[in-house]
């Protein structure tokens, strides 16, 4: 894991929802600039695998009276000491009031070494400056999961089989260990069963299992028709939702 000021250091693909922030909750401040939208990579759900750089896209929204000057670079701050600074921001124009500053930062989860405990709930704190001197000073601007990345797998047999015969479905459900730079089981987790009729173009959920300690599946469903089987992961704090690709089952 980077280290910076004596400090732990880690970071990912971070993803914050667009979210208002009443002025009360300043840290600190002159005069009446707000920060009204925080936004990480567009969803606030954000994983990292254990291969692949990922540039991380941090936009804050703020206003002034006088119109918005620029801002300091944005700090992300999680579990396990985890931190990191994005770049210096710059700072678009919306109207006259109201500007969006921007900043990125690249992070390699091969060179970077992070802990498995910096996944979860992290925060953005930003610093924005007016155009007339104002400021304002906030931690904790709002939230985010920085995840671990998932995988899941589906198998359906037999192939073919005859309608009202018995379907077993198997798979696995893992997630990137970012300490050893591989994926593991993810055991005793919830997964859906879902089902796909060849002709259509959405699931619907046939049953909930849950993983074994290994993060293995294996489920039974009757055969009804052509279509596609697969498992669904919901996600949590932690960990990304995911969904296996669907296995084509022929109904003779």
């Amino acid at each position: 894991m980077r280290i910076r000021a004596s400090v732990a250091v880690v970071s990912g693909a971070l993803a914050l929802s667009a979210l208002t922030v009443p002025a009360a909750q300043a840290d600190g401040g002159y005069g009446d600039t707000t920060i009204t939208k925080v936004v990480v990579d567009g969803d606030n759900k954000v994983s990292m695998g254990t291969s692949s750089p990922v540039t991380v896209k941090v936009s804050v929204t703020a206003k002034d009276n006088s119109g918005i000057k620029d801002a300091d670079e944005f700090a992300l701050t999680g579990p396990g000491y985890g931190f990191e600074l994005t770049r210096k921001p710059t700072c678009t124009v919306v109207n006259a009031t109201t500007s969006t500053c921007t900043a990125s930062v690249t992070i390699d989860p091969r060179t970077d070494y992070y802990s498995n405990k910096n996944a979860g709930t992290w925060y953005v704190d930003a610093w924005i400056n007016a155009n007339d001197d104002d400021f304002i000073q906030m931690d904790k601007a709002g939230s985010f999961f920085f995840q671990r990345a998932a995988k899941l797998t589906a198998n359906a047999a037999p192939e073919p089989v005859k309608k009202g015969r018995t379907i077993t479905v198997t798979g696995a459900l893992t997630r990137a260990n970012w300490e050893t730079l591989k994926y593991g089981g993810y055991g005793s987790q919830s997964v859906k069963l879902q089902f796909r009729k060849k002709s259509a173009s959405t699931y619907t959920t046939l049953k909930t299992i849950k993983a074994d300690t290994r993060g293995n599946l294996k489920t039974t469903t009757t055969a009804t028709a052509d279509g596609y089987y697969r498992f669904s992961f919901a996600g949590n704090s932690s960990t990304a939702a995911v969904n296996a690709t669907g296995d084509l089952v022929d109904v003779q």
